[in-house]
């Protein structure tokens, strides 16, 4: 396009040029603004889009299942030193070594099968090994060998690691730490037919079927403060229970709880903390009619026994209280392995997970807290033996070929599931299923407990008394103030309101939890009381106003009456809480929260939802009050105009034209606070005690998203279960912002579409 200027005069040329000059350079910004909004909003949008995707690709490994891949197959070990009783393997995945019947250890390379040590335990003359109980982490890694003498040989393993020149080398090494002499537990002669030993280095417990009885015998030092030896003090004890049928003897690593499992499918649980004197707690069927137990181990931390069944179930009991009061086994829940028999559990050293071996070879992976089944993997045609390392990334099997098979095994996040996550689970020691957020312990038996819930709760719980506190205030104010206030005085409200604004989130907390949760739990009955008074003081007043002769009305100017209210409102505040004290004695005890406590059996924590409440809702009320006011100011006057012409009264115009125009705004300015109340950080983090408890009462401490995530995402280890736990708190929080603020788009575009016509 071409423009053409005339030149007939010097002045009416000059006058062109510069018109065309300036008609282009607004036609370059209106291109170069137009543009930057597009790039902009792409922007914008672009960037949402790659957030919530890092968010999916930082969450999805929690989902994932496990996967184990074979590294070798070789022949065990020094076949010609008997059979396999027991595999083990050390954590760096290097050394395994091969127990076996003749009282041999050969120790070899895990990848290779190539020996590396054999080692002899140190058995009498003429005497043979005829039970065997395979050492456990939480006992020092201790193994008992019962011989057919009646005695017990109690051998420590261990693996020395050291560096030379940088070079890692793990040697293994056999002790003895309570000697390597037989320690006689039997009559002489009665071979040991089960045994089972809890060692500690001040006391060992050793638990023993032998002669027809169930022998328990402890050994306790009793150090002296004048002597450098200690002396052993030993106690021997016979359990009164029925020893024909204990096919499987288990002590947990406190050495105060032991559990005998029958060939009739019974568990007996005792109670073996006086060991002069164990006590049968409990006889219980662990399996049902008919079926026979085939495995039986117990799950790190030693509050759940694990039992693998003939029908291919394991079966998942811990430790509880009845209605008396009583520690019982109840059973939890029922992990199906396949349609045989279960032979070899073998729970992890460090989280809630074992590994399963059925009768076919087949391999099982499962997790008792995300009660989930990890991997299912044949292995071999029947299993003799098998381990799973310390840290769970590897696996020995031996089967009945003589062949051993060394897997590795990639299960980075097996206690995460849907149901751990969003349902309510029953964790050990606990008398029922129920949602709990609790992440970590300073202990490896420690169960993770990931619900989300409790905090999702918190963070609904948070923003609903804050919109509640917020909503009414704001909204009505900003009607108010749009509507029946002067323009002067709205000059200088809606700027002082809005200022309110400006206040940073952590002062308002530091406020909250410092200086407004000591106040309210001291005046509770006159907050409340303030609450029930003030709307009446304000109606009487606005009652009494009516009365005022007109020539004093009439000297407050249109729009100032609601300046009166102030003293008013003051005055109400302070004659509440003057009231609530001899209130409070009269009616209540002389305590509104103990008898919340006494009558409703209500608690009163110091920082509450209330306290969250009143703080958050001031936080949101600048933001709900500006939009609002803003819609409702722009109202075009004509259409007030023409209503109070045609004889409508202002509430009636107010009501029934103002609002209905201005929804689309209102609507936005209370999702945009909802919003805000959300995602809120600070305030909840410093005024609501962080408690992740799921109670709907007001008195009570809440945890949100947002606030779990600050305080526990520095602790997380990056990559973790709990490091990505936590990022699907905030993926669960961009989602809620997203749905919230897609909806409220969608109603406020059709409220303004069904109103734009007023």
């Amino acid at each position: 396009m071409s423009e053409t200027y005339s030149f007939r005069n010097a002045s009416g040329s000059i006058q062109q040029s510069a018109a065309g000059y300036y008609h282009r350079w607004r036609l370059i910004k209106d291109a170069l603004a137009r543009y930057g909004v597009i790039v902009g909003g792409l922007g914008i949008l672009a960037a949402i889009i790659l957030i919530f995707f890092y968010l999916v690709y930082v969450v999805y490994p929690l989902f994932t299942g496990a996967s184990a891949s074979p590294v070798n197959r070789y022949a065990a070990p020094e076949p010609s030193l008997g059979r396999t009783l027991y595999l083990d393997i050390e954590e760096q995945n290097e050394l395994a070594a091969r127990f076996t019947d003749s009282g041999r250890v050969v120790f070899f390379e895990a990848a290779t099968g190539k020996p590396v040590l054999t080692q002899a335990i140190a058995l009498p003359e003429g005497v043979s090994v005829t039970s065997f109980t395979p050492g456990r982490p939480v006992n020092g890694g201790v193994f008992a060998y019962g011989l057919s003498n009646g005695g017990v040989i109690v051998v420590r393993n261990h693996y020395k690691v050291t560096y030379d020149k940088d070079v890692r080398k793990i040697a293994p090494e056999l002790g003895y730490p309570l000697g390597e002499a037989p320690l006689m537990i039997g009559e002489e002669g009665a071979p040991l037919d089960k045994v089972a030993v809890k060692w500690e280095d001040d006391a060992t417990v050793i638990v023993a079927k032998t002669g027809g009885k169930i022998r328990l015998v402890s050994f306790e030092k009793e150090r002296s403060l004048f002597a450098e030896e200690s002396a052993v003090q030993r106690t021997d004890a016979v359990l009164d229970t029925p020893a024909e049928n204990i096919a499987q003897i288990l002590i947990d690593k406190n050495g105060e709880n032991l559990f005998l499992a029958g060939s009739d499918g019974s568990v007996g649980f005792f109670d073996i903390a006086d060991k002069n004197a164990p006590v049968l707690r409990q006889r219980q069927n662990v399996v049902e009619t008919g079926l026979a137990i085939t495995s039986l181990a117990l799950l790190n931390g030693d509050l759940s026994l694990l039992v693998g069944d003939s029908s291919g179930q394991v079966t998942q009991w811990s430790k509880g209280k009845d209605e008396l009061n009583n520690v019982v086994l109840k059973k939890l829940r029922v992990f199906k392995v396949s349609d045989r028999p279960v032979v070899t559990i073998d729970s992890e050293q460090r989280r809630k997970g074992f590994m399963t071996f059925d009768a076919g070879g087949k391999m099982g992976l499962f997790n008792s807290t995300a009660e989930r089944r990890l991997l299912e993997e044949p292995l071999a045609a029947h299993p003799v033996a098998a381990a799973l390392s310390p840290r769970a990334n590897a696996l020995l099997m031996q089967d009945e070929d003589g062949q051993i098979h060394f897997w590795s095994v990639h299960n980075e996040h097996p206690e995460v599931s849907f149901g751990s996550i969003w349902g309510k689970v029953w964790y050990e020691s606990y008398q029922k299923p129920d949602y709990i957020w609790q992440s970590s312990s300073a202990a490896n038996d420690f169960e993770p407990k990931y619900s989300m819930t409790p905090l999702v709760f918190g963070t609904l719980k948070a923003a609903f008394y804050a919109m509640l506190f917020a909503m009414p205030l704001s909204l009505l104010g900003a009607i108010y103030t749009a509507y029946f206030m002067a323009p002067a005085m709205r000059q200088l409200v809606k700027p002082t309101i809005e200022l309110m604004g400006a206040l940073p989130s952590v002062i308002l907390g530091f406020l909250a939890g410092l200086w407004l949760a000591p106040f309210i739990e001291k005046h509770l009955a006159g907050i409340f009381s303030t609450l029930i008074l003030l709307p009446v003081g304000v109606l009487l007043f606005a009652l009494g106003w009516q009365w005022v002769p007109k020539a004093i009305r009439h000297k407050i100017p249109e729009g100032w009456e609601g300046a009166l209210l102030i003293p008013v409102m003051l005055f109400t505040g302070w004659f509440a809480f003057q009231v609530s004290v001899p209130l409070e004695a009269a009616l209540f005890g002389g305590s509104l929260r103990d008898w919340f406590s006494r009558e409703w059996g209500i608690g009163y924590d110091q920082r509450n939802a209330l306290v969250v409440g009143i703080a958050m809702g001031f936080a949101v009320v600048p933001t709900i009050f500006s939009i609002a006011e803003d819609a409702v100011f722009s109202v075009p006057k004509h259409l007030t105009v023409g209503s109070l012409a045609l004889g409508a009264t202002p509430w009636q115009t107010v009501i029934r034209v103002v609002l209905l125009t201005a929804s689309p705004g209102i609507f936005s300015a209370v999702m945009i606070g909802l919003g805000r109340a959300i995602g809120e950080t600070m305030i909840v983090l410093m005024a609501t005690g962080n408690t992740p408890v799921m109670d709907f009462s007001v008195f009570q401490g809440l945890r949100t998203l947002a606030a779990n995530i600050a305080v526990e995402m520095p602790e997380a280890e990056v990559d973790s279960t709990h490091y990505r736990i936590l990022f699907l708190a905030a993926l669960v929080l961009f989602l809620f912002t997203f749905i919230f603020n897609t909806l409220a788009e969608i109603i406020r575009q059709r409220l303004r579409e069904k109103y734009s016509s007023l």
